[in-house]
């Protein structure tokens, strides 16, 4: 047995860790645009990027260094450092060789506009005002943010029943670009639990399918996705079951409010499918509904279509049948396995759980025992605005 107990202290609250945010003068109005996170042990680092082919500098410099350990990470928002060709990359090392000599293997990940290089000499002037010594978690969590509207952080305790305990905390960044495909984001994860490298990346691999790659604000895949867990050890303390409900509910959270803030976003919406053929199948059409635009738009108009639900399900391509399939929002069963439930009693009903921030679409395809479950927003006016002139 374990017990887990939230801290608000973020990527600082594992033994060891430091991060803090400030401005290198990346963003207007001297807006905080450049954090770090350091470890006082040198870290084994599991890592998962983007699915994009296109994968920007920090992606290509990362998998470059082959197996390594790291006590450092620099982070910079307004700059994405993608199709820089090997010139972002050669500046990633300019920058990093600027760093006190202390830093082992110090890795660098970037976010913003992509197409543009990196502007150097300000990231490197920042980099001098980082004190090592501060735990500044909010600052760094606000530090890498873009088009966000809130930062993104969370921590636990973990104490086993022996009395040993461990910690885990993360912060993360993502509003646009967000498809269950790799979310569009930065996720940065510190523990000192005493795990190997194989064990945690293992984990991270199986978390992420049900958690961040299960996220979508808009269907677009970014250049840039990252999540990195690092892990200094400095507890002595490892429960690999323990480990991973954490882990778990720390990027479930985290890809939860990602999609909650999804640029323009009014809802957010949960869309459980249940009684597929296998849990692939249900995968399939999970991540159709969560990236339908006409579903979208739907939940922005606040219009209980259901039509629309049934019509992304048929189209998704997996065995289904109208005879077998249901679709309920929240509580409110609309259609059941061909009888239609939809009169103006229950469309008054559902109208209600459409006005709501947060509700469920559930579909039983009524087919066998596969589920998955994804995580989507409405997408309206406010999108189109943001990236209509997102680099102005």
């Amino acid at each position: 047995m374990y017990k887990l107990t939230q801290k608000d202290t973020g990527v600082c609250t594992a033994n060891g860790f430091f991060a803090d945010g400030i401005s290198a003068g990346l963003k207007a109005n001297n807006e905080k645009d450049m954090a770090f996170i350091f470890s006082e042990n040198e870290c084994e680092v599991a890592s998962v990027f983007t699915t994009n082919k296109m994968y920007a500098a920090p992606i290509k410099h990362f998998r470059a260094k082959g197996d390594f350990k790291t006590n450092f990470v620099l982070i910079n928002a307004k700059n994405a450092n993608a199709m820089t060709g090997k010139a972002g990359v050669s500046d990633i090392d300019d920058i990093l060789e600027t760093l006190p000599t202390n830093l082992v293997n110090p890795l660098m990940s970037s976010t913003g506009v992509i197409g543009v290089r990196l502007a150097k000499e300000k990231i490197i002037k920042g980099s001098k005002l980082f004190d090592l010594s501060k735990k500044e978690s909010n600052a760094a969590a606000n530090a890498i943010m873009t088009t966000d509207t809130f930062s993104k952080e969370i921590a636990f305790k973990v104490e086993l029943e022996d009395g040993s305990s461990f910690s885990i905390g993360a912060m993360a960044k993502g509003a646009g670009m967000i498809n269950p495909a790799m979310a569009t984001m930065l996720c940065f994860i510190t523990t000192d639990a005493k795990v190997t490298k194989q064990e945690m990346q293992d984990i991270l691999d199986e978390v992420t399918i049900t958690t961040f790659n299960a996220a979508s604000v808009d269907g677009d895949t970014s250049t840039n996705d990252t999540v990195l867990l690092l892990a200094n050890a400095s507890s002595g303390t490892y429960d690999k079951n323990a480990f991973k409900d954490a882990l778990h509910k720390i990027m479930l959270f985290l890809a939860r409010e990602m999609v909650r803030d999804g640029e323009g976003a009014t809802k957010l919406v949960t869309y459980e499918v249940t009684g597929a053929k296998d849990d692939k199948e249900a995968e399939v059409v999970a991540k159709a509904l969560s990236d339908s635009l006409l579903v979208k738009t739907a939940l922005y108009g606040e219009d209980p279509n259901w039509g629309r639900i049934a019509s992304t399900v048929g189209a998704s391509g997996v065995d289904c049948s109208e005879e077998s399939l249901s679709i309920s929002f929240n509580e409110h069963c609309v259609y059941n396995k061909g009888e239609l439930i939809f009169d103006d009693a229950m469309e008054e009903k559902t109208s209600k759980v459409m006005k709501l921030d947060t509700f469920t679409i559930a579909c039983d395809l009524g087919i066998s025992n596969g589920k998955f479950t994804s995580f989507g927003c409405d997408l309206g006016h406010e999108y189109v605005k943001i990236n209509a002139d997102y680099r102005t």
